[in-house]
């Protein structure tokens, strides 16, 4: 069987695989991309009708290439994000190959194997840059209820798509609120299970929050300056962007529940805790606040003061009074959305790379095999590692690292 050579097989078509080989190229390294699908896959395959992109179209950038748009303070929709991953990949002109799937990689002597849809191919550095959201996490508490329509947030298109009735949302992240808060205003009746959270103002003080993040160094926060909270921050660009508060949602009519603690047949016991979380929630935006006042007065910055930021909506009834079982049939819920995040998969690289969890072995995406690097990871080098705009600088690190094995 005939093998093919490259010097470096970078796995992966998205953000993360384009900006490495732009890196590449600028270093005039070869390589060669291959994506299982087209390329951002996930970005047209993965995502609801209706997504707003979390970050103002003015931060939004990647290597030498920031999105086009109209309105700095705007928030891209699907196809703009779409669109801009299209023009990257034209700008960057990748060595790539799409639809070409790689089903192994292993070792073969100092390099590396990969076995991939169309043949074999052979390399001597290996990136992966599959990114953070490879294996959607579908709970199985509701898998005997076969004709109760069920879809991770990965599969949600629209609020056509889904059954008469009301809907139940499980997860509150960005994108479980965001879907929550569409569904609600396609007049369908929302539960929304809740559990540990981050709530953080869209804007304050005259600067939305990624602006906030850039001056006061977050995005550069290493793992192991990440702290105990494993959550990000539930933040949306929907609506025209504004902050995501579970009070004002039941205020708008969604009914908030506490976690999903046990099934038995469709009804749903809930934990206790929700009360907890919001109040939880509140001290990290009231600290948050501080943290953004202390740095305005520290260096003379001259921003309108907003003491409304800090009111807040009063517990609503469903918080006072938690809802502990939830009949899913007398509540008239046919529909069950799971936005319960994603794991890694990496089932595929056979060699002795990852701890016993699953996750790579690596520090700054370096791997402690030789040659092996990876790309895109949450909190990978920094909190911003896995982010549209974060993803570049780690690529040019480790387009540096391989260039000192050439």
């Amino acid at each position: 069987m005939q093998i093919e050579f490259v010097e470096t097989l970078v796995i992966g078509g998205g953000q993360a695989g384009l900006a490495m080989s732009h890196h590449l190229r600028r270093r005039a390294l070869p390589h060669l991309v291959l994506e299982r699908g087209r390329i951002g896959e996930r970005w047209r395959g993965e995502r609801w009708d209706g997504l707003k992109f979390q970050f103002p179209n003015w931060s939004v950038r990647l290597p030498d290439f920031p999105l086009p748009h109209t309105d700095p303070d705007g928030f891209a929709d699907l196809s703009a994000i779409v669109d801009f991953i299209d023009a990257y990949a034209a700008f960057v002109a990748p060595p790539i190959r799409c639809g070409v799937n790689v089903t192994k990689l292993s070792r073969d002597g100092a390099g590396f194997l990969a076995e991939t849809s169309e043949g074999m191919i052979a390399a001597r550095n290996v990136v992966v840059a599959t990114g953070p959201y490879q294996r959607p996490i579908l709970p199985d508490l509701l898998r005997d209820e076969a004709d109760l329509f069920q879809v991770h947030a990965n599969r949600y298109l629209n609020p056509e798509q889904l059954p008469a009735g009301a809907v139940l949302v499980v997860g509150a992240g960005a994108s479980g609120a965001q879907i929550a808060e569409e569904l609600r205003r396609a007049d369908r009746r929302v539960f929304l299970s809740v559990g540990q959270t981050v709530r953080l103002p869209r804007r304050y003080r005259g600067h939305d929050l990624i602006w906030w993040f850039e001056q006061l160094g977050v995005f550069d926060r290493t793992p192991e300056e990440r702290g105990p909270v494993r959550v990000y921050p539930a933040i949306t660009g929907a609506y025209g962007g504004h902050t995501i508060d579970y009070r004002s949602f039941a205020a708008d009519g969604i009914t908030l529940l506490g976690r999903v603690a046990a099934v038995r047949g469709r009804v749903l016991e809930i934990g206790p805790g929700l009360g907890k979380s919001l109040a939880e929630a509140d001290l990290y935006y009231a600290a948050f606040l501080d943290m953004a006042d202390e740095h305005a007065r520290k260096h003379g910055l001259d921003l309108p003061q907003e003491p409304a930021a800090r009111a807040q909506l009063p517990d609503p009834p469903c918080v006072t009074e938690p809802i502990h079982r939830l009949d899913l049939r007398a509540e008239g819920i046919n529909a069950v959305i799971w936005a319960t995040g994603y794991g890694v998969d990496f089932g595929w690289i056979d060699i002795a790379a990852f701890d016993a969890a699953g996750n790579p072995l690596q520090r700054r995406g370096v791997s402690v095999v030789p040659g092996l690097y990876f790309l895109g990871l949450q909190w990978m080098s920094r909190m911003a590692s896995s982010f549209v705009s974060g993803v570049g600088d780690d690529a040019a690190m480790l387009a540096g690292h391989i260039a000192t094995r050439s």
